[in-house]
């Protein structure tokens, strides 16, 4: 949806323009600030107030061109334009200087520098633009190397990859802090999607795996974060790996791998099993938008008065939100399953409708559970947001070059991505990361977290 609105506004944008040169080229008119604010023409956003202005004030006539008399400034009209810097490459020497005492003839000098990965002749600014070019924007790394080639600065592919995997095992302890803070969670939303991994003479289907803790829907204070992980296969051991010690709530799809952690006799106990109705709507929504379906168009109209009944208490705090469930979208849940199961018995089990009905029915436990408790969702969103990067960079970098990869990637992409959700820039933070982590002691890694790099950042305009 967003690449198809993306190009109807740049097919829009490209026709109006030649329209309008066309039109000046007949009337051999210049352009002028006027025509620019047709009635049709959307107002524009106003350029960033951060933005340094440059100003360039063109050359203005000394005397009146009709009668040569004297002029008086009357103001003045100032049209901006937004402008990029090209990228400027430059190399820092690190200059220790070496010193001898004349009396005793000791030797003092400064300790060697930090550099964020050994044996490294790259910054940690170079390394957060390699590491948030590849897992944030997805290019390849001969894409990389290229780009950088054009720009005069010459790095093999293998160069930047060994940067890549060099910053990623500095960076690991990180990883970790915030996987704990994931599965800290009172509620997780899951899933996963596959990716290509090369294997001899062929390639195999592996899996992206993601756990997004958000407790703002239900107006918890605690930052939101991504855990991600990467297996070979689809088996149900990875799942119940990754969450071997979590006994909360768990918001995802019908995946029979995930049984096994709604089982009673799990240890140390087990998660409540919460469906997304998001994926349950999708069924039906596609017979009623592709094949016109009444009962499916029925189906839906039925369950989009449920999500607007929920839309209306989404971030306030669960005892708020369980009180106006109870109330208001108990009854609506009840008239759907009531109407669903009678038109299901007048149907066959082979039927399209039938089937996207049983998918809803014989989940209707887990797809109600919202019912009962404020802090489930009504969908799994959130996690099938946090794939989006993993199901783009597919068809960017088309396959992981082994499972070693794919567990780099993934590791990269819980940092990227959990900044991101923090409202952080990933490259501005990873570089003052890298920076920085040599030197931290570790019980004061969480003070680099994104929501508390944060923090700091606000804070140090203040105190400057």
């Amino acid at each position: 949806m967003e690449l198809q609105l993306a190009e109807l506004t740049t097919a829009q944008a490209e026709a109006k323009t030649k329209a309008e040169i066309n039109r000046l080229a007949s009337t051999q008119t210049t352009p002028d600030a006027k025509q620019d604010k047709a009635p049709n023409h959307p107002k524009r956003t106003p350029l960033p107030d951060h933005l340094p202005r440059e100003r360039i004030v063109l050359p203005s006539p000394s005397a009146c061109p009709c009668c040569s008399g004297t002029l008086v400034k009357l103001g003045e009209d100032v049209t901006e334009t937004l402008e990029v810097i090209p990228r400027q490459w430059k190399v820092i020497q690190t200059v220790r200087e070496k010193f001898a005492c004349r009396s005793c003839e000791a030797i003092t000098q400064p300790p060697a520098p930090f550099h964020p990965i050994m044996r490294g002749r790259a910054g940690p600014h170079l390394l957060a633009t390699i590491l948030e070019a590849k897992f944030g924007q997805h290019l390849p790394l001969n894409r990389l190397s290229e780009t950088f080639a054009r720009e005069g600065i010459y790095l093999s592919t293998s160069t930047i990859g060994d940067w890549v995997g060099a910053s990623t095992a500095t960076i690991t302890p990180l990883m970790i802090l915030i996987d704990a803070h994931v599965l800290a969670a009172e509620r997780l939303h899951g899933d996963d999607t596959t990716v290509p991994v090369l294997a001899a003479g062929r390639t195999d289907v592996g899996r992206f795996w993601t756990y997004v803790r958000d407790d703002a829907p239900f107006g918890g204070t605690d930052p939101p974060a991504a855990m991600f992980r990467y297996s070979r296969d689809r088996k149900a051991i990875h799942p119940e790996r990754h969450l071997a010690n979590y006994t909360g709530i768990l918001q995802a799809d019908a995946y029979a791998g995930f049984n096994g952690l709604y089982a009673p006799g799990r240890q140390p106990g087990p998660i409540l099993e919460a469906a997304c109705w998001a994926h349950g709507r999708r069924k039906l929504f596609k017979l009623a938008e592709v094949h016109h379906m009444p009962l499916a168009i029925e189906a839906v109209r039925q369950i989009d008065a449920i999500f607007a009944a929920e839309r209306a208490i989404n971030g306030q705090l669960a005892p708020e939100r369980l009180a106006v469930r109870q109330r208001d979208i108990a009854p609506l849940v009840a008239a759907l399953e009531a109407w669903m199961r009678a038109e299901r018995a007048k149907l066959s089990r082979h039927n399209d409708l039938a089937q996207a009905m049983d998918y809803m029915l014989k989940r209707w436990g887990a797809f109600t559970q919202f019912l009962s408790d404020g802090r489930i969702c009504l969908t799994n969103n959130a996690a099938e947001r946090m794939l989006r990067g993993a199901a783009l960079g597919r068809k960017a970098w088309l396959f992981a070059g082994s499972d070693q990869g794919g567990e780099r990637a993934a590791a990269m992409y819980s940092l990227i991505q959990t900044a991101k959700l923090n409202g952080v820039d990933p490259r501005a933070w990873l570089a003052d990361v890298l920076a920085r982590i040599a030197d931290m002691p570790q019980q004061r890694l969480h003070e680099l977290l994104p929501w508390n790099w944060k923090k700091q950042q606000n804070m140090a305009p203040s105190t400057a």
